[in-house]
């Protein structure tokens, strides 16, 4: 529920069944990029955007504060239409890549680059992980980035909406100069 995983929950937030998941706790650096408050500063992240969803708007959401590990990942994850990845480490994608695939469940990939200028929104199927970067590296969490973060965040529930209502995919690369390329045709993909 960080930079991505946070605004694509706002844009999807008129679906029944959303469950977020994070074990992380919000810092103030977060609130310059992410869809949280000064007044969930401290608290978990799923859980200060579940207030703040319900507050907000009404929405019932489900969450889940545990790290994403091997060993729970059939609990956090279980058997989702879809499954929306925004996560921020190899490790974790790779479960998430692991579990989808062998469960044939769809999922869609989504990721911005640490000094903001790429994003991605890529379904499972032609998604590569790419390694993790080094440590220290900058994470999007000053604000600078914002407006494109949201741009890729929205363009991710674009897609994850198209796909629940009308099972269409289609992988996409998004330029922080405003431009949308669709990355790869295929018989899944429509435009």
């Amino acid at each position: 529920m960080g930079a991505l995983g946070s605004h694509t929950a706002l844009f999807l937030r008129n679906y029944e069944g959303l469950v977020l998941v994070d074990f992380d706790k919000i810092e103030s650096k977060n609130i310059l990029s992410q869809f949280h408050t000064k007044q969930g500063l401290g608290k978990n992240k799923a859980n200060a955007l579940q207030f703040l969803m319900k507050f907000l708007f009404g929405t019932e959401t489900k969450v889940f504060t545990s790290k994403l590990e091997e060993t729970n990942q059939e609990q956090l994850l279980g058997k989702p239409d879809l499954i929306i990845d925004c996560v921020d480490n190899g490790k974790a994608r790779r479960i998430i890549q692991n579990y989808v695939r062998k469960h044939s469940i769809p999922c869609l990939h989504a990721g911005v680059t640490a000094d903001g200028t790429y994003g991605r929104v890529y379904w499972d199927e032609i998604f590569k992980i790419d390694e993790d970067g080094a440590p220290g590296q900058a994470t999007c969490e000053n604000g600078e980035h914002l407006p494109f973060l949201t741009l890729v965040a929205a363009k991710t529930a674009c897609e994850a909406q198209r796909f629940l209502e009308k099972k269409e995919r289609a992988n996409w690369n998004i330029h922080s100069f405003g431009s949308f390329t669709q990355a790869y045709f295929g018989p899944d993909c429509v435009m």
